[in-house]
Parts: structure tokens; sequence; C-alpha cells
């Protein structure tokens, strides 16, 4: 059993910075390098692109990052743990093989968890009475079911623990939880058992930590004018202990700040509540958790106490929930306000023209620069121009489409001032609907499997 750990998190979401894992493996110690690719809305994504291709549905962005960085961390012993197979793990694995071979990285171990992806298994589920009913209205699945377009069980860090026991250098999973990437390497490495609550619970909170990257190291925060350094911007590394203390630090000549109020900025994200935050592994009382600066970017954190989970997983379920289409303009002054108004204006009625219709609660117009980010808060104002953005949402694709034909017009048929356009019009896209639901631990087993490079 190992007495320290670093684990760093080098991805906040799929689209965030290559250069953040990068960095993490060539500019300081580390064991493992934790990478989480998913959001509710990446994994319908995902489903969509394996519809078309049986090889397609993981986040590629992670195997042209292992393109740059896959011997190095073979060589200096870094394990690295992602959530990047998305609904296909197993594909993602046949292409992290193959890239490590072309690295000659012979005795890599790459290894995947499966079986969060229920997707298949609805109809079967439904009928063994799991309701899997909506966790904010109450309504049944049956409302949506044939629109369904994922469906993916939030599992946790026993089963990247059950990877790594079985000899994985990288570890590939689906919807594992943001949290897990960390616990998991934590519960195997010092030896935990799935009942030590309390060190599972200070794992979460470590975990939860990390888990948007450099957003606790200086990202995103309220007083950014006293950051340094953000084109180096360092990303979070967890250093931990056995007992369940741990602190959050990150590589020595990066820009950003680690301090106990950009770490408790962090803490605070995405919080229900607090003394009970759910988990597949855990209940984590965040309440209980001891934060102290320890030093020049150096934050101690210990005294997490937690509880036993719940006996059910959360599943998250998207489904098609119609179609919209956004287009934008620049409108210049004098009057660019008043103009913007009128072009939107000039939209819908000529729609009404032609016999289509949006309901209020179907269209949006925002005038950006004049507030709308803040409004009601801050006072509108007059600026020398405007970004008019206008959007539409509806059932029927081609009402959607037929918007997306009278934005452009406004350039010559519309007040003057109006420049800006460029992309064609705006074709209708899906909307994805979130339904939240829980679905019995019984119903689910998640297994592993483990390929050798040779």
């Amino acid at each position: 059993m190992r007495n320290q750990l670093l684990i760093a998190n080098g991805q906040g979401f799929w689209g965030d910075s290559i250069l953040g894992p990068v960095r993490l493996v060539r500019e300081g110690p580390l064991d493992y390098l934790a990478l989480d690719y998913l959001a509710e809305v990446t994994m319908s994504i995902m489903q969509k692109l394996r519809s078309r291709d049986p090889e397609a549905g993981y986040a590629t962005d992670f195997v042209r990052m292992l393109d740059r960085v896959l011997p190095e961390a073979f060589d200096k012993g870094i394990k690295i743990v992602a959530n990047a197979g998305g609904v296909n793990p197993r594909a993602c694995m046949r292409a992290v093989v193959e890239l490590a071979r072309k690295k000659g990285c012979t005795g890599l171990k790459v290894g995947i968890v499966d079986g969060d992806d229920v997707l298949g298994r609805i109809d079967e589920l439904l009928a063994d009475g799991e309701a899997m009913a909506n966790l904010d209205t109450g309504e049944p699945l049956n409302a949506i079911r044939d629109r369904i377009l994922s469906a993916n069980v939030y599992i946790g860090a026993q089963s990247v623990a059950d990877c790594l026991a079985a000899g994985a250098d990288i570890v590939i999973g689906g919807r594992i939880t943001d949290p897990a990437l960390v616990a998991g390497p934590m519960m195997y490495e010092f030896g935990w058992s799935a009942t030590d609550y309390d060190l599972l619970a200070a794992s979460t909170v470590a975990g939860h930590i990390v888990e948007c990257g450099a957003q606790c190291t200086g990202g995103n925060y309220t007083r950014w004018r006293e950051i340094d350094g953000w084109a180096n911007l360092g990303y979070p590394i967890v250093d931990a202990r056995p007992d369940g203390t741990f602190w959050i630090t990150k590589h020595e000549g990066t820009g950003g700040v680690v301090s106990r109020d950009s770490v408790v900025h962090q803490l605070l994200y995405e919080m229900g509540d607090p003394t009970r935050y759910l988990g597949p592994d855990c209940t984590a009382d965040f309440t209980s958790a001891i934060v102290e600066q320890d030093g020049p970017d150096r934050v101690r954190v210990s005294g997490v106490r937690g509880g036993a989970p719940t006996d059910t997983y959360k599943v998250s379920i998207s489904y098609q929930n119609g179609y919209k289409a956004t287009g934008q303009l620049v409108v210049s002054g004098p009057d660019a306000r008043a103009k913007a108004e009128l072009c939107a204006d000039i939209v819908f009625d000529r729609l009404l023209l032609d016999g289509v219709s949006f309901a209020p609660d179907q269209k949006t117009v925002e005038l950006l620069g004049t507030g709308v980010c803040h409004a009601g808060i801050v006072d509108p104002c007059d600026p020398p121009e405007v970004v008019l953005r206008i959007g539409v949402k509806d059932t029927d694709r081609r009402k959607v489409d037929r918007f997306g034909m009278e934005i452009v017009p406004l350039v010559t048929s519309g007040p003057p001032g109006v420049t800006g356009f460029a992309g064609g019009r705006p074709k209708a896209t899906d909307i994805v609907g979130y339904w939240p639901a829980l679905l019995g631990k019984d119903k689910v087993t998640t297994t592993v499997d483990v390929e050798e490079v040779r």
C-alpha cells in the first residue's frame, strides 16, 4: 500500500485545452492523470455518432492527447484514468491499443470499465418494474420512450479500482462519475474497502474539487485580476494520504493560484445538499471538510465524514425534444438598439405573413451589449453597436428551418447598419432533453477487461 499519491486532473470537459494534460505529464512528478470528458448532453452526441459508425461514440480528443504524451507517461509510470469511452469504451480501447503499438509502448495494459450503458435494456428494465420516472417532474419514462437517445448509469470508484487491480495502466470508462476518476485510484492504491465511507467521502470531495480542471486553480475565479500566468495556468493535483487527508496543489512554476478561496470556490460548485452529497460509492458531508491554507499554492483538506450510499444509481437519460435554430447579426449605430429591436420584429412579422408563427416561449431575442447577461441587475444601455441574437424552437422542423431563411435578408431589406452575417442560414438542430432517473443497483453489473499491448 502506498503512503502518498499524486493525482492530477487535466480535463474538465470534452473540449478543454489539450495543453492541460500534456503539461501535467511533462512539468512535474505525477502518479495518476485523471481526465473528465463527459457531460449529460455529451452522451447523446456520442450515441448519435455511434449510430452512424460502430467505431465511433467516444472522445477522440483523448486519443489525440495520448498521441502527444503516451510514451513519456508510460516511461514515467503515470497511470491514466478517463471516462473518454463515452458510449463505446471498447472502440476507444482499440484506438488506444493501436496508438500504443505505433508508439512502441510494448507491455502497456489498457483496460475498460463497461456496464453503464443501459440504452439497449430500457424495455427489459421497465418490464422488470424499474419506473425510471423523471426525478424533477415524476413523469413515467414511457412518456418519452420512443424518443430516447442515450441512457447511462453513473458508476463509481469501485469499478475503477477493479480495473486497476486487473493490471490496467490506462483505465477507460463510460459514464464514470467525475469524482470517481480520482476516488478510484485512491481506493485501489490505499487498499480501502467499499465500506470505508469516511475515506471514500474524502476522495469524493477531492475528486469534486479538481473535476473541472483549472477552475480550482484560478480559472473562472471571482478575483480574476489577482491571477498571474493565464496562458500557463496550472491544472490541479491532489496530494493524497491513506487516512483521507489530502492537499490541493499544482506544479511549480505554473500560473494561477491554489488558495483556500479558490478551492472553496470550486467546492461549492453544482452543490445541492452539502451535508448529503450523493454518489454511487458513499454519501459525503461536505460541511465536515476542514479547508486550510498550508503554504504557497497548497491547501490542506481533512476531517471529511461520509456514510453509506443509496441502493440506487442515478441514470442520465437524454431524448429528442424538438428542434431549434439560432442566428445573429451585428447592428451598428446610431440607434443600434432600436434598429436591432426592429430587425427582430421584422423577422417574426414576415414569418406571420407566410403562415408561420411561434408562441412567446418558443422564441428568443437578445441584444448582446445592452446588459442582457445581467438583465434586471444592471441598467440597459444603448451602445454604438449590438449583436442581435435571435432564435426559435418547435417540434416542427420545417417551421424552424423556415425561420432561418428570414435573417440574412435584413442586410438589404431592414434598417441601415446591419452587417456581420456569415456562415450561411441557421439550420434546425436537435434539442436534447435531459431526463434524470434512478435505477436499482441490483440491475446493473459492471465488468472490466484489460488488454496488453504486444
